[in-house]
């Protein structure tokens, strides 16, 4: 940090003594970036903003009135940011002129005097010495924490250490998380605090989904937080948070984006191991489908610890243009529930296999990417041929229909009829029988109804005749009227079925 006006009082070689305003004030902890002595009239367009100034006050008249004048020279370097007055005397006034300490004193700008023993130069050189130590204390800083977090890489955990060094050399809390956007706990780092860790762990999903990497500056209910995501674009294997810390100047800076390249080396390691997984986990499958339980068994045990019991639901979703992450977030939950999630790849196919208890996780963590999906019913794992071909039929019912998943017993128990009752098809309905129900309202007739009847009767003829008290005739000229109006062949079976779901339909 650079100095401050107080840091100049205390010294006793400069002997300056504070005119405006009290000690203790506020103002006087404000930092000074510099020091610049100028004795213009107008200096604002040779200085920055939180430098001191330090004038001998030859641009003031030594008698005479000069009140408005002095107002409007501390009036310009409050705009400009100056943090404070340094005024020489016993070099052109003998004393502080009293019209420049009330015009200080109304506008806030702190004025120190300056003794004439006491060269400006002084002065420059003490805040250059300052800053100079402050410099040179970063860089030793920065070493020393560069030395610290490289020697925690090397320890057997090494990104636990890493984050847990880094915490140290910031005094901030860190927070790592997976691919999934899980929080991932660290036994000796500091939690997230409770307050803000939903909305930052919403934040750091959001960011994930995107699949590029980023960084950014966050205000989470009043705390700074920063957030960088790790791994490669599309392939984003996680993220690191930082909270509760000022802003980043370029030593910390430093640090942090170490401690981010070797997070995400340490990531992009696991990303081989987990590609070898996967094909081990297809392998696996593949065994399953062949019958080759007792082996496949032994396999994941020794890996995975077991696979799901019976009974399992097979899933199964395409993956032509798999979501960012999806994979990762799968192997999470596979290993947060070992042996009860199983999943792999084949071709663009991604199939799971859960018992009902964690059905729901799955199907959780399918939606939040955006998969589309089948689910057969639950069967042992001796029928998982036949349970990934419900699973199959299911999700290309799903693509047809624009539903996120469907579940085979939806065809099995209600049909092809009731998976589209299920979406709603009423409004079609009424809007292809809608020239009917014009035509009974218009002409009194009750055409709508012999169809309805016509059907509940399987279209036969004589029964739906009695049914209806007319002759068999008059019914075949009533079911031919209402073809005509709806622009249907009802001798056909396609135009018959059509008319038969929208009257199923209709609300």
């Amino acid at each position: 940090m650079p100095p401050n006006l107080n840091v100049l009082l205390r010294s006793r070689s400069l002997k300056l003594r504070l005119v405006v305003p009290d000690l203790g004030a506020p103002r006087l902890e404000e930092p000074v970036s510099w020091v610049h002595s100028s004795d213009l009239a107008d200096p604002t367009p040779f200085l920055d903003s939180g430098q001191l100034l330090l004038t001998d006050g030859t641009q003031f008249p030594v008698e005479g009135e000069f009140r408005k004048g002095y107002e409007q020279y501390v009036g310009r370097l409050v705009e400009h940011g100056i943090v404070g007055l340094g005024f020489a005397t016993q070099v052109v006034h003998g004393t502080l002129p009293a019209g420049l300490e009330e015009a200080c004193r109304d506008q806030g700008l702190p004025l120190v005097e300056v003794p004439d023993r006491t060269p400006f130069i002084a002065i420059i050189r003490t805040v250059a010495d300052y800053l100079a130590r402050e410099e040179h204390a970063r860089a030793e800083w920065s070493l020393q924490a560069q030395r610290a977090i490289s020697r925690a890489a090397l320890r057997p955990d090494g990104l636990t250490s890493i984050l847990g060094e880094l915490e140290r050399q910031l005094h901030s809390w860190v927070a790592l998380y997976d691919a999934a956007g899980n929080y991932v706990r660290m036994p000796r780092n500091r939690p997230v605090p409770s307050g803000i860790a939903p909305e930052v762990t919403e934040k750091v999903r959001r960011a994930l989904d995107l699949g590029t990497r980023s960084a950014s500056h966050l205000n989470v209910r009043g705390q700074s937080v920063t957030l960088q995501t790790l791994g490669r674009k599309d392939n984003l294997r996680g993220a690191l948070v930082l909270g509760a810390i000022e802003p980043l100047d370029p030593a910390r800076a430093d640090i942090v984006n170490s401690v981010i390249g070797l997070a995400s080396l340490a990531l992009e390691q696991a990303r081989t191991l987990d590609t070898a997984r996967r094909h081990l986990r297809a392998g696996v499958f593949e065994q399953l489908l062949a019958g080759s339980t007792d082996v496949a068994c032994r396999t994941a045990r020794q890996v995975w610890g077991q696979l799901p019991r019976d009974p399992l639901m097979v899933t199964v979703s395409r993956q032509e243009s798999p979501a960012p992450n999806l994979l990762e977030a799968l192997e999470l939950l596979a290993d947060d529930h070992r042996g009860a999630v199983f999943y792999a790849l084949r071709g663009e196919v991604l199939v799971i296999l859960a018992g009902q208890a964690h059905q729901g996780k799955v199907l959780e963590l399918l939606g939040r990417h955006g998969a589309t999906c089948g689910v057969s019913a639950e069967a042992p794992m001796e029928g998982l041929a036949g349970a990934l071909e419900e699973a199959t039929r299911a999700l290309r019912r799903a693509a047809e229909v624009g539903r996120a998943v469907v579940e085979f017993s939806e065809l099995s128990t209600g049909g092809m009829l009731g998976l589209l009752r299920e979406e709603k098809a009423g409004p079609v309905a009424r809007g292809l029988l809608q020239p009917l129900i014009s035509h009974d309202a218009a002409e009194q007739t009750e055409l709508l109804e012999t169809v309805r009847e016509w059907f509940a009767n399987n279209c036969v003829w004589d029964k739906t005749a009695r049914r209806l008290g007319v002759h068999r005739h008059t019914l075949r000229n009533r079911i031919d009227t209402a073809g005509r109006i709806l622009g249907l062949n009802l001798d056909s079976m396609q135009d018959r079925l059509e008319l038969y779901a929208a009257v199923q339909f209709l609300e």
